[in-house]
C-alpha cells in the first residue's frame, strides 16, 4: 500500500480501529460541505460515503487516504481564518512574540563591489606625496587631483610603496624644478619601480621666510629648509642682511614643524603660506625666492597606464641604455628628428649595475667610460604613429629601453603673480 504523509494536526493512528467497529468521521469547515465517513470493518466496506457528488469507494485504505487529504484541507482552511481574525479594523488581537535574534551577525558573502576599482580620477582618490602637511607636494597633489584624500610620506621611496600596496592610488612627486634642475633621486626610483606616469602637473612656488610669532631678524642665528628651497633663496637672504647659518633640512614644511614643535626663537624657515597658517607661525618676510619664476613639475604615478590619445597634448618619458657610447646617442635622437618629433627633456644618470665600460684604446690602453642611463620626455602620443615608428627605430640601437608612461601634458596657465594664491 502506498505511504500517506499524515498532514499537520491529523493524527492517522486515529482513524484505525479494530474488527466490528464502526467509525464516522465529520469535517466541518468554511467554503466546505459537511463530509461524513462511516464504514464497518467487519466487512470492510464503506456505507453512507457522501463527497458532494455521491460518489462511493471500496477499498478501505482509499477511504482512510481520502479522509486524511479532506481532514488537512480543513485544518489549512482552519488556520488561514484564525489567521485573518487575528486582525479587526486594522488592529492586533494577539500578542506577538519577538523573536530572539543571533547575537553575532551572519557574514555578507562578497560581492563585485567589495572588488570594485579605484575611484576614478577626482573621485576622492587617496594620493600620497613625500613631507608633511604644508609641503609643496601636499599642494601640487590637490592641484592635480582636487578633493583627493592626501596621505603624507617621510621618503619618495615611501610614496612609491603605498601604490604599490594599494595603500594609495596615486603618487604626486616632482622629477624637476626651473631652477634646481632635476630631482635625481626620483628618476632612479621610477627605474627601479614598475609604477606608470598617467599625468603632469606644474606648481608655482612661492617661498617664505617662517619664524615663531614676535621674533625678529636681528634674533636670527639659523634658516633650515630643503636644500633646493635654500639654493633658490640665496640671494634674497642675502638682501636682507641675514648673516645665518643655512641647514638643509629634508622637506620645507617639515622645517617649519620642527620650528614650532621645539619653540625655537632663534630659527626660522623657508616654506610655504599654508605651514605658517598650519603651523602658527609668523611670515617675516614674503616672496623671497630669487626668481619670481620658479616652478616645480610634479608627475602623477599610479599602478596602470592610461590609453593614449591624439585629440589634446601628449607626452611620453622613456629610459634606455646602450653598450656602444656616444655614438648610439646621436642615433637615438635622430629617430625623433627625422619624424619632427619634439625633445623637453634629456636626462642622463649612471647606471648602477654597470657603472664602468672598458675598451680598447687606440694607442693600445684600455680606455675606462661611465656607463649611462637616458631618461627623455618627447612631444607625442603613444597614439601616434610617428611615436611608434620611432621607438621600434631606437630600440634597434638600445640594448634596454622602457616606457614610463605617455600622458596629457599639463596646460593650465599660470603666472608668478598668481603663484601666493596656489598655497
Amino acid at each position: 500500500m502506498q505511504s500517506l504523509n499524515s498532514p499537520a494536526g491529523v493524527d492517522l493512528n486515529s482513524l484505525i480501529r479494530k474488527t466490528g467497529t464502526t467509525l464516522t468521521r465529520a469535517f466541518v469547515g468554511p467554503g466546505y460541505r459537511t463530509i461524513q465517513c462511516k464504514v464497518n470493518f467487519s466487512t470492510n466496506q464503506t456505507t453512507g460515503k457522501s463527497f458532494g457528488s455521491g460518489h462511493t469507494s471500496g477499498p478501505r485504505y482509499e477511504w482512510q487516504s481520502a479522509c486524511s487529504i479532506l481532514a488537512g484541507k480543513v485544518e489549512s482552511q482552519q488556520q488561514n481564518t484564525a489567521d485573518a481574525a487575528a486582525v479587526v479594523n486594522g488592529h492586533a488581537t494577539i500578542d506577538l512574540v519577538p523573536v530572539e535574534v543571533q547575537s553575532t551577525p551572519i557574514r555578507k558573502a562578497l560581492s563585485i563591489s567589495d572588488l570594485s576599482p579605484s575611484p576614478m580620477h577626482g573621485q576622492k582618490l587617496r594620493v600620497s606625496y613625500q613631507g608633511v602637511p604644508g609641503a609643496y607636494s601636499e599642494a601640487a597633489a590637490g592641484k592635480a587631483y582636487p578633493g583627493c584624500e592626501a596621505i603624507p610620506c617621510d621618503q619618495f621611496e615611501v610614496a612609491f610603496q603605498t601604490v604599490e600596496l594599494w595603500i594609495a592610488d596615486r603618487a604626486v612627486l616632482p622629477v624637476e624644478n626651473s631652477l634646481g634642475g632635476s630631482i635625481h633621486r626620483n628618476y632612479d626610483l621610477l627605474l627601479r619601480h614598475r609604477l606608470h606616469i598617467v599625468g603632469e602637473v606644474q606648481l608655482p612656488v612661492h617661498h617664505c621666510l617662517l619664524t615663531l610669532p614676535g621674533v625678529r631678524k636681528e634674533y636670527l642665528t639659523r634658516v633650515i629648509s630643503h636644500p633646493q628651497a635654500l639654493a633658490q633663496c640665496e640671494h634674497s637672504l642675502t638682501k636682507l642682511g641675514l648673516n645665518v647659518i643655512r641647514e638643509a633640512v629634508d622637506d620645507t614644511a617639515g622645517a617649519a614643524e620642527y620650528i614650532a614643535a621645539n619653540k625655537l626663537l632663534d630659527t626660522a624657515a623657508i616654506a610655504s603660506a599654508r605651514a605658517a597658517e598650519l603651523y602658527g607661525m609668523q611670515i617675516l618676510a614674503d616672496g623671497i625666492q630669487d626668481d619670481h619664476s620658479n616652478v616645480t613639475r610634479f608627475v602623477m604615478l599610479a599602478r596602470e597606464p592610461i590609453i593614449p590619445r591624439i585629440d589634446r597634448p601628449f607626452k611620453t618619458s622613456i629610459v634606455f641604455a646602450h653598450e656602444e657610447g656616444t655614438s648610439v646617442l646621436f642615433k637615438v635622437l635622430s629617430a625623433f628628428a627625422f619624424r619632427d618629433i619634439s625633445l623637453t627633456k634629456i636626462e642622463s644618470r649612471p647606471h648602477r649595475h654597470r657603472p664602468i665600460r672598458l675598451a680598447d684604446d687606440a694607442n693600445g690602453g684600455v680606455a675606462k667610460h661611465f656607463e649611462y642611463i637616458f631618461y627623455v620626455d618627447f612631444e607625442a602620443s603613444m597614439a601616434d604613429v610617428r611615436a611608434q615608428n620611432a621607438l621600434a627605430e631606437v630600440q634597434e640601437f638600445t640594448s634596454f629601453l622602457r616606457v614610463l608612461g605617455s600622458y596629457p601634458v599639463d596646460m593650465t596657465p599660470w603666472s608668478p603673480s598668481s603663484s601666493a594664491a596656489v598655497e
